[in-house]
């Protein structure tokens, strides 16, 4: 049956095309190579274009870390790699380093994407990804969790280039109770004129006898 068949089409092959199965077979394989061709050179042309792109963007080289010396907090948070054309930085311990070359960890949706812009010594040293823990304080941190935090500031000495640190502020209630301190040791100091000794130093001296004895004094 199924070479009755074969011998079938290989007749309406010849009758039709006038090309020989062989041939006819060849044509169509190469017409179909030739269609898988084409579509995916303009069917797909968007998609073809968009990857060398995008591959060309990731292979171009970073440009050289640029020293911000010493920057506030805020500041520091606009290196957290929303902008491209920004660093992408990190601080622990006060330290700020250039993570610019890790960005598929520490840049947006990276899995330590929550630390860029920030000092989160706190949160490293802890392995937390607590909103609370991004912070510098490292104030009743364990000896595990000093350890570990000590471990990550050595990594990042090692492999990323240090490019300032975070100024520290100076607490307001410090300034406020100096402020009163001096206040209150300006009221204790007795005033003097400017011709002469103040009036209760001349009174001391009326009522407290001369300590020379006249015939000393002779």
């Amino acid at each position: 049956m199924a070479l009755q068949l074969w011998e079938t089409l290989k007749e309406s092959i010849v009758a039709y095309t006038g090309l020989s199965p062989a041939t006819f077979f060849t044509v169509v394989a190469l017409g179909l190579a030739v269609y898988y061709v084409v579509s995916g050179l303009f069917g797909s042309s968007p998609d073809h274009h968009q990857r060398p792109r995008d591959l060309h963007e990731q292979m171009q080289p970073l440009p050289p870390p640029v020293q911000l010396g010493e920057i506030s907090e805020d500041e520091l948070k606009q290196y957290d790699g929303s902008d491209l054309k920004k660093p992408l930085l990190m601080a622990i311990k006060g330290q700020i380093y250039d993570v610019s070359q890790s960005r598929m960890f520490y840049g947006p949706g990276g899995p330590y994407a929550l630390f860029a812009g920030k000092d989160a010594s706190r949160a490293l040293a802890k392995m937390s990804f607590e909103e609370k823990d991004l912070t510098g304080d490292i104030s009743g941190l364990g000896p595990f969790e000093i350890d570990a935090l000590q471990d990550w500031e050595y990594k990042f000495m090692s492999k990323y280039v240090k490019v300032g640190t975070i100024k520290k502020t100076i607490p307001v209630t410090e300034g406020a109770s100096t402020a009163e301190s001096a206040e209150v040791a300006d009221k204790d100091v007795p005033k003097t004129s400017e011709d002469g000794p103040s009036e209760s130093t001349e009174a001391k001296n009326e009522e407290t006898p001369s300590s020379v004895k006249p015939e000393d004094a002779e």
